[in-house]
């Protein structure tokens, strides 16, 4: 037991770091306490209260702090010499990509440049690598890692809405809500703090159902679960507003005048019919009825999507046709009822406000639109014929890579190589580039394949803003001294831009001078930043936007009068009914669905270096049906291999009957032989380019037949 007077040094031995937890979009808050005792150190992590969060942490905000400290951290810049990578300065770093970036452009001309970046990043950060991709480099090709995560949700919002942001409520609406629909997500396990919020409604009366093919840590909140043949979530949703419109559970009067297009809706409605839309979703008419009544019956009602319905071929389509169930029941833009698509990313709604994707310009403009693009020239102080056009998205950008029409790639904070579609083409396209640069903070994946790796700050040392799965801008701050040689995203940035001779375009010296321009370069866009500042974030704990002036409190919920489409109504479209791109044979008779766990983010390079985390879940894993496993030969435990028409992978086999005997599932956490993306195909959304990560068609069978 630890005496008095050793509980006194202890204290006065321990350094407290205010921060925010690093993985997914709720961004909790809390306090990592470093206590020292002789030559031990240990950590401790105490919840602090967000509105979001409410003071809750889960157990990878609890943990998140040992991949910040792990002796496997980037600590200087490398160059890979002779396949080996050596420590080599700064200046010599700099220097390196100077002569390399400037090379190929000459050579191959300015788009012969790529970026790719994160939504993992600063709100600071996203603007700047747009910044920089456009004005020190002069290239078209930029995108970003959340085209795979937020695409489909993102220009469906734009769409319907005239706005995107992650929801249209505040999660304080949601234990007033009657029903929820939830499709696709898996909150318990992706974003555990949110949980509350349910359970508060469910203790409130609020039916919930929920759309998924397996069982999860959510649908044990389902009083309905709808287990969805994969790919089949627009058909599924076609048959409820059937029984909706017909039933009448609409809202005439919201429909007239608040909304355009429901004409066409009706008329596609009149040819939909159940028990076709029963024979390919795999659900029974009589629960497609119940749900349809049960959510046009409330008076009140909540529709959440995530990965699970958007990460399709169609996944713009299919948010579309969830986003016209709000519409035409009404059920948006008051207490308890709105549309919500849980972010998965830590600012995965910043991230895609700022410029950082390949179509937009800060403030969410149009890259397109020449009124938008004169103004963000003014604010940079650059001609507007300076500023690059359109580029392509992610998987697009690194399919040009293995095209080689671009030969140098600067990827900062993300894994391409474990996170993209068709890994293996990807892997041979950065294997091709003349130049390769990745920031991170581990040796990753991708990073292995890298010319050059440059050491990055953690969230433990890295100040800047988030925005949250509502829309809030919160602050983080960076209370501990980076290690080594590692320096923060945007100072790596702005050296780079000096070497390159755009220095007076980033002659920034903090964080918070980039916010600064940010919020004018935001100013009068959708995403309107200019009345937010550090300031006001830090005495109001977050402040929602749009925040179009200093003294505009901020849009918690949005929509209660006019949508933000130019005549002020929402749109409704009639959706087809789709099939996925990928359909099972006899040669690959399963569908793969992928997804996450709930110790593990992203590519897992951050929570792998977790022995906590890792400890918890060690290696990846196949879920499949004991009537499927016993067809294929399959036992619990054994590793399998798992085959699709693009590659291969070998796994443990995990044995339940929480998935479809149709399905499989694979989680996404891990690289290498055990990358699921090697299987996924490469078919993108025509509208978002999100890729079809969860629908294809696979083959398994144990290893050692």
């Amino acid at each position: 037991m630890v005496g008095l007077q050793q509980q006194k040094n202890l204290s006065e031995q321990a350094s407290r770091m205010s921060t925010q937890c690093p993985f997914c979009s709720v961004q909790c808050k809390m306090e990592v306490i470093e206590e020292q005792a002789g030559d031990r150190k240990t950590f401790r992590v105490l919840p602090v209260y967000n509105p979001a969060s409410q003071g809750r942490l889960c157990i990878k905000g609890v943990y998140g702090h040992q991949h910040a400290l792990h002796p496997d951290r980037v600590l200087y810049p490398m160059r890979k010499v002779n396949g080996e990578f050596v420590r080599i300065s700064w200046p010599d770093a700099l220097e390196l990509i100077r002569e390399q970036f400037t090379q190929i452009q000459q050579e191959d001309g300015l788009d012969a440049l790529g970026v790719y970046g994160a939504a993992t990043v600063t709100n600071e950060v996203a603007y700047l690598l747009g910044k920089f991709a456009r004005v020190a480099l002069k290239t078209k090709y930029i995108d970003y890692n959340g085209r795979y995560c937020m695409s489909a949700a993102a220009s469906a919002g734009m769409k319907a809405f005239g706005m995107d942001r992650g929801l249209t409520m505040e999660l304080t609406d949601i234990p007033y809500s009657q029903c929820i629909i939830l499709a696709g997500t898996n909150i318990a396990e992706c974003q555990p703090t949110l949980i509350p919020y349910f359970t508060k409604a469910k203790e409130n009366g609020c039916y919930i159902i929920i759309i998924d093919p397996r069982e999860t840590g959510t649908t044990k909140l389902a009083d309905l679960h709808l287990k969805v043949k994969p790919g089949m979530d627009a058909a599924l949703v076609n048959g409820l507003l059937k029984v909706i419109w017909e039933e009448g559970y609409s809202d005439p009067s919201f429909i007239a005048e608040r909304t355009k297009g429901f004409e066409e809706l009706k008329e596609h409605l009149s040819t939909i019919d159940l028990d076709d839309i029963e024979e390919i979703t795999g659900i029974p008419v009589e629960q497609i009825q119940q749900a349809a009544r049960l959510f046009g019956q409330s008076k009140t009602g909540m529709v959440f999507t995530a990965r699970g319905v958007e990460q399709h071929t169609d996944g713009h389509m299919i948010v579309r046709n969830f986003m016209n169930l709000s519409l035409i029941t009404g059920k948006i833009g008051k207490k308890g009822s709105g549309y919500g698509a849980i972010t998965g990313q830590g600012n995965g709604q910043g991230a895609r406000e700022q410029g950082h994707k390949a179509d937009q310009l800060p403030g969410y403009r149009s890259i397109e639109d020449p009124d938008h693009r004169a103004y963000i020239a003014k604010v940079w102080g650059v001609h507007e014929k300076d500023i690059p056009g359109k580029g392509v998205s992610a998987y697009e950008m690194l399919e040009k890579v293995h095209q080689k029409e671009i030969t140098g790639l600067f990827v900062m904070c993300s894994n391409p190589v474990v996170s993209s579609p068709n890994a293996s083409l990807v892997e041979e396209g950065l294997n091709n580039l003349k130049f390769l640069v990745v920031v991170d903070l581990f040796v990753s994946e991708s990073a292995r394949m890298a010319d050059l790796i440059l050491p990055a700050s953690s969230y433990l040392e890295n100040e800047g803003t988030m925005t949250n799965v509502e829309g809030r801008v919160t602050w983080r701050p960076g209370s501990r001294e980076c290690p080594g040689e590692a320096k923060h995203d945007w100072q790596i940035l702005c050296e780079m831009a000096r070497v390159l001779g755009k220095e007076k375009h980033f002659s920034f010296s903090s964080a918070g001078e980039i916010f600064n321009e940010l919020r004018v370069a935001s100013r009068g866009g959708i995403a309107d930043y200019y009345g937010i500042t550090y300031d006001r974030i830090k005495q109001e704990d977050g402040v929602y936007w749009p925040c179009p002036s200093l003294d505009h409190p901020g849009e918690g919920r949005l929509f209660e009068k006019t949508f933000a489409n130019p005549d002020g109504k929402a749109e409704i479209i009639a959706v087809a009914n789709h099939f996925p791109k990928e359909q099972t044979d006899e040669n690959f008779p399963l569908y793969l669905t992928t997804g996450r766990v709930m110790y593990h983010y992203l590519t897992g390079v951050q929570t792998r270096r977790s022995p906590s985390l890792k400890a918890r879940e060690k290696e990846s894993f196949l879920e499949i049906h004991p009537n499927t496993a016993n067809k294929f030969g399959i036992e619990d435990a054994i590793l399998v291999k798992v085959e699709s028409r693009r590659g291969s992978m070998v796994v443990r086999s995990k044995v339940t009957e929480s998935i479809r005997e149709d399905t499989v599932f694979l989680p996404m956490h891990w690289g290498d032989l055990q990358n699921v993306n090697k299987l996924t195909h490469q078919e993108l959304d025509p509208v978002c380019k999100m890729p079809g990560f969860k629908v294809c068609a696979v083959r398994v069978g144990p290893l050692n037949k």
